[in-house]
């Protein structure tokens, strides 16, 4: 197989109360689609967390919920990622919030520090409230990193 030929399948995995989130995800999964990376898109409810070993990365995406803590229904997929054997998973966070408060995009950030330890983390993002067009290039810039690191562990083990 060429490995121009190589296509990497990621899951996005989000929740969202204001729509502002699910927008950053829209935008992150247009990035990797446009490079040629399948895209599986799931509000976190409709995620079988069973099926992770589908996928050569995983973007989680979440708001942040009162002082910096995740949203409890994305805890279920926080812990179902530190208790399985997940460390050559490339993965990314990305999360909206409002820089008001003390700890802007808390939830991103503790995805992160785990993910940083249980798997191959590849980049974060936060973004002030709602996606601006501005904000396209980072989601661009993501999507690269995602694909380098899924192309190398690729070929790295043919």
């Amino acid at each position: 197989m060429a490995l121009t030929n190589f296509k990497g399948k990621v899951a996005i995995v989000y929740s969202s109360v204001t729509g502002n989130t699910e927008e950053l995800v829209r935008m992150v999964a247009s990035c990797l689609q446009s490079r040629s990376m399948s895209t599986d898109l799931f509000q976190v409810e409709d995620f079988l967390r069973a099926n992770m070993d589908d996928y050569d990365g995983l973007v989680i995406g979440t708001y942040t919920w009162g002082n910096g803590e995740i949203p409890v229904e994305m805890k279920p997929v926080y812990q179902e990622i530190e208790r399985q054997h997940v460390r050559e998973l490339a993965t990314g966070v990305v999360g909206t919030g409002d820089s008001f408060y003390p700890s802007f995009c808390g939830a991103v950030d503790e995805f992160r520090d785990m993910l940083y330890v249980q798997t191959s983390l590849v980049a974060t993002l936060k973004v002030e409230l709602q996606p601006q067009f501005k904000d396209y290039e980072k989601c661009e810039k993501l999507a690269e990193l995602m694909i380098e690191k899924i192309q190398s562990r690729t070929y790295s083990t043919v």
